[in-house]
C-alpha cells in the first residue's frame, strides 16, 4: 500500500510540475514580448500580465516544492523556458502566453478532476492548487485583450 501511495504522489507531483512548466513558458514569452515593446506598453504588459504570471509561477513552484518536501519526494529545479525567436513578434509571444496559460489550466483541471489531490495529496497541496487555479482564472483573457491593442 505504501508503495502505491508513493507512486501516486510522484505522479501527482509530476503533473503539478507539468503545469508549472507551462507557466514558465508563458513567463518566458512575456519576457520576450516585453523586450519588443515601447516603454509605456512594456510597463502595461508588466502590470497586467508579467507580474501576475510571475506570482502564479512562483506559487506553483512553491506548491510543488513543499509537497515534495512534506512527503520525502525528490525536489525538482525548474529551468527557465527557452526564449523565442524575435521574429515571432509581440503578438506571437502573447499568443504563446495565452496558449501556455490555457494548457496549465487544462492540466490542473484534469488533475483536480482525477481526485488524486484528495486521495494522495494533502490540504496544503489542495490549497496551493486552488490558489494557482484562481490566479489563472483572473488571467483568463488578458493576453488576448493585450493582443487587441496591436490590431491585426
Amino acid at each position: 500500500m505504501a508503495y502505491i501511495t508513493a507512486e501516486a504522489r510522484q505522479e501527482l507531483l509530476d503533473t503539478v510540475a507539468e503545469a508549472t512548466d507551462e507557466l514558465g513558458v508563458a513567463l518566458s514569452a512575456l519576457g520576450d514580448a516585453y523586450e519588443q515593446l515601447d516603454e509605456a506598453s512594456a510597463d502595461a504588459l508588466e502590470d497586467e500580465l508579467f507580474r501576475p504570471v510571475q506570482a502564479t509561477y512562483g506559487r506553483a513552484r512553491r506548491t510543488h516544492a513543499e509537497f515534495a518536501a512534506r512527503h520525502g519526494l525528490p525536489a525538482r529545479t525548474f529551468a527557465p523556458a527557452a526564449h523565442g525567436r524575435p521574429s515571432t513578434g509581440v503578438r506571437g509571444f502573447l499568443e504563446v502566453t495565452a496558449e501556455a496559460l490555457q494548457r496549465a489550466e487544462d492540466i490542473l483541471v484534469e488533475l483536480q478532476d482525477s481526485m488524486s489531490p484528495v486521495e494522495v495529496g494533502d490540504a496544503e497541496l489542495r490549497a496551493g492548487l486552488a490558489d494557482v487555479r484562481a490566479a489563472l482564472a483572473r488571467l483568463a483573457g488578458r493576453p488576448e485583450h493585450f493582443i487587441s491593442r496591436f490590431g491585426r
